[in-house]
């Protein structure tokens, strides 16, 4: 069963946070479709308006330009609210590695003060983005919760102690919260832009604009490209898990596993071109392969992804080649 026919209460308001951002401006679009109020808390430092900008004039979404930082916007945003989607965090690995102050700051703090907010407000259930990179250096594949390596950057660290927090919120004080360790979402939305863009948009944009996109390591190294419509399915299943499966993290994946290389190649015949990449130096703090065992997500939360890679990354592409103009 997809989201599309999942049932809340009527009157049930959720609290999108990110909800300018790639993953977060389409739990909003879903929401609103599927007839429930939506609160967007952005500060637009890496969402974009445009991203809500359909939504703005909608009589059941309310946008709030505010930060997960201050603790008086997470209280107030939370007044009320049923189910909170904490999407709002800064990704990107690299990233990470030159800036790990300011990612303990926002994904860390940040998201300690919506658990509190949450806590103090009665929230139903509090669904957070984690990541697969808390997996680190363990070389088991399939990945499976529960067994972790090393982290290897700054970024894996804050999704890392989120879910200690998670956990420990569970624990002591009986909020009823979820991690969702995604896979490397793609899809509509999802910025192409920047040294930190996420390959697939990357490669899509360079590719239609006649550039040749340079592949970081030999192009051998694996993912478990997750499409954008898998993981609204795991987050707003999550809002209707039982509180036994609280506090846990989950895998949330398509549980295959392509090669970057593959994948590349994929693109320029999807485009009709022929384009041999330029490879460069493996980025720093990168996991070299992942692949989610999504056993616990599908007996828990009753996750059951629609959209194998093929036909997310058809759609993916469809999307990119009306939007990228």
């Amino acid at each position: 069963m997809g989201y599309q026919e999942l049932t809340f209460d009527k009157d049930s308001i959720f609290l999108v946070t990110g909800g300018a951002g790639f993953i977060g401006s389409n739990l909003c679009e879903a929401l609103l479709e599927m007839g429930y109020r939506v609160r967007c808390l952005d500060n637009l430092s890496t969402g974009k308006y445009e991203n809500i900008e359909p939504f703005i004039t909608h009589e059941a979404f309310t946008f709030i330009e505010g930060d997960i930082r201050d603790l008086d916007t997470c209280l107030n945003t939370t007044e009320g609210v049923d189910y909170v989607l904490n999407q709002a965090a800064w990704g990107s690995v690299p990233r990470s590695i030159e800036m790990p102050l300011l990612y303990e700051e926002i994904n860390i703090r940040g998201t300690l003060n919506m658990m509190e907010a949450s806590r103090q407000n009665g929230v139903k259930k509090f669904v957070y983005a984690s990541s697969s990179s808390v997996y680190g250096d363990h070389p088991q594949l399939p990945k499976k919760e529960g067994v972790e390596g090393n982290v290897l950057s700054p970024y894996a660290l804050t999704k890392k102690v989120d879910e200690e927090y998670g956990r420990l919120y569970h624990q002591l004080y009986g909020l009823d919260t979820y991690g969702l360790r995604y896979f490397n979402v793609f899809g509509r939305r999802q910025n192409p832009d920047g040294a930190y863009a996420a390959v697939i948009p990357k490669f899509i944009r360079m590719l239609l604009n006649g550039e040749t996109p340079t592949i970081n390591g030999d192009g051998r190294q694996s993912r478990d490209f997750t499409y954008i419509d898998n993981v609204i399915e795991a987050n707003l299943k999550a809002c209707l898990a039982s509180s036994e499966a609280a506090g846990k993290a989950f895998n949330i994946g398509a549980g295959g596993r392509e090669y970057l290389i593959d994948v590349y190649h994929d693109l320029c015949r999807a485009l009709a071109l022929q384009v041999e990449p330029n490879f460069g130096p493996p980025r720093q703090g990168d996991i070299r392969d992942s692949n989610a065992d999504i056993t616990r997500a599908r007996e828990l939360l009753g996750y059951h992804p629609e959209y194998d890679f093929s036909r997310g990354i058809a759609l993916a592409i469809d999307w990119y080649k009306e939007n990228l103009k």
